[in-house]
């Protein structure tokens, strides 16, 4: 697997800890979302839709660590829109691996050649470098041709000069299986430290629908895929428990709260992919979010959710809890014939609400009121 031993160590020892002090509720990688601004306009995204006043916004670099040190998270992962337009990204990264964070810098690579003098080589940060498959697949999802073979050629600079760099890789409906598992066999020619794989998540606003799996199309693919890496050495960064998950071998429920996330609105309830609201700081968000309110089988936007950032938390709670059930998957790999594991019940779930246009109507209100104080005062003294 592509997780350093270092990393596996670190955050295995938080983990326990969390468990012998008896916490039920605990960040694993804290979702760090400087911006929103991105320079693609990706199909499958739901983030680059804002109004300009909402895209213009970015986190300070004091803001960044205050959201570090506050959440606690061995990791932190730097996703967007897209990290590397931010001005201050430098001394954000610098301030957090500082702090002996693992830094997982997310970027489509588009700018990472040209940034590559703003970062040091640190067994805490690597670059993960977008990537939704070969050239033909992630050209396509990107809506932009070119993008891979820049991607790469970005990657390949990066460990020249002695970046770790790792790959994300989403996937979507109507990807061969067989062109999955060539793209990984891909990423190990080209030497990435770890691929990050995961089933699209459907967001309200991305502008593609059609092309996000359901769950049950999530689990027949990656049995086929997981099926065609039996003996192969891919360097993928989940457990083994959550590919066990993806390949429909457990029933695991949403951990939400193990992938918390600080943007320009503050910290997002209730995860990464959901937002549902806004509070200002992270204890906030621990105790006052109804978190048995969402999950598969709680509520419907979340129905057909099987992404990392939700269920890799609670593999990794599995494992820890039951390491003998762990060792054993890993040992012989994720099951990828006979019955599955029973399916969660959709019966009780919670009708979605809609409530994007009402959050952006509240930020934009928020942004712009200052400069309306300001004008109301100099209309005063005037």
């Amino acid at each position: 697997m592509g997780v350093p031993l270092r990393q596996a160590l670190k955050v295995g020892a938080y983990v326990l800890t969390q468990t012998l002090k008896g916490n039920k509720r605990y960040p694993l990688v804290l979702m760090l979302e400087p911006l929103f601004r991105c320079n693609l306009a990706c199909a499958g995204c739901g983030k680059i839709d804002y109004p300009d006043a909402i895209l213009n916004k970015r986190l300070s670099p004091q803001e960044c660590f205050d959201a570090v040190d506050e959440c606690g998270a061995p990791i932190v992962a730097i996703p967007g829109g897209e990290p590397l337009i931010h001005k201050e990204i430098g001394e954000i990264v610098e301030g957090i691996v500082a702090r002996k964070k693992f830094v997982s810098l997310c970027t489509n690579a588009l700018l990472l050649e040209k940034k590559l003098h703003l970062f040091r080589p640190s067994p805490y940060l690597f670059f993960s470098v977008h990537l939704d498959g070969l050239k033909e697949e992630h050209d396509k999802a990107v809506c932009q041709d070119g993008v891979f073979d820049k991607a790469v050629s970005a990657i390949k600079a990066a460990q020249e000069k002695g970046f770790q760099v790792n790959v994300n890789a989403t996937i979507f409906d109507g990807t061969p299986s067989d062109r999955v598992a060539d793209f990984l066999d891909y990423c190990e020619e080209i030497g990435v430290g770890g691929i990050s794989i995961s089933p699209g998540y459907a967001y309200e606003r991305a502008p593609n629908q059609e092309h996000f799996l359901t769950r049950k199309k999530t689990k027949e693919l990656f049995r086929r895929i997981l099926a065609r890496g039996k003996n192969r050495k891919w360097p993928i960064s989940h457990s083994a428990l959550y590919l066990d998950f993806l390949a429909g071998n457990q029933t695991y429920e949403c951990t939400p709260w193990g992938n918390p996330t600080r943007n320009v609105f503050g910290w997002q309830r209730p995860c990464y992919l959901l937002g549902e609201g806004y509070v200002s700081s992270f204890k906030e968000l621990m105790e006052t979010t109804n978190w048995d309110d969402y999950g598969t089988g709680n509520y419907e936007k979340c129905a057909d959710c099987m992404a990392h950032c939700g269920y890799e938390p609670t593999a990794v709670v599995d494992a820890v809890k039951n390491p003998f059930k762990a060792f054993w998957v890993s040992l012989r790999g994720p099951k990828t014939d006979g019955e599955m594991a029973p399916e969660i019940s959709m019966a009780d779930q919670r009708p979605a609400k809609y409530m994007h246009e009402e959050l952006v109507k509240a930020q934009l209100i928020e942004i712009h009121a200052p400069e309306e104080k300001r004008q109301e005062l100099e209309s005063t003294a005037a």
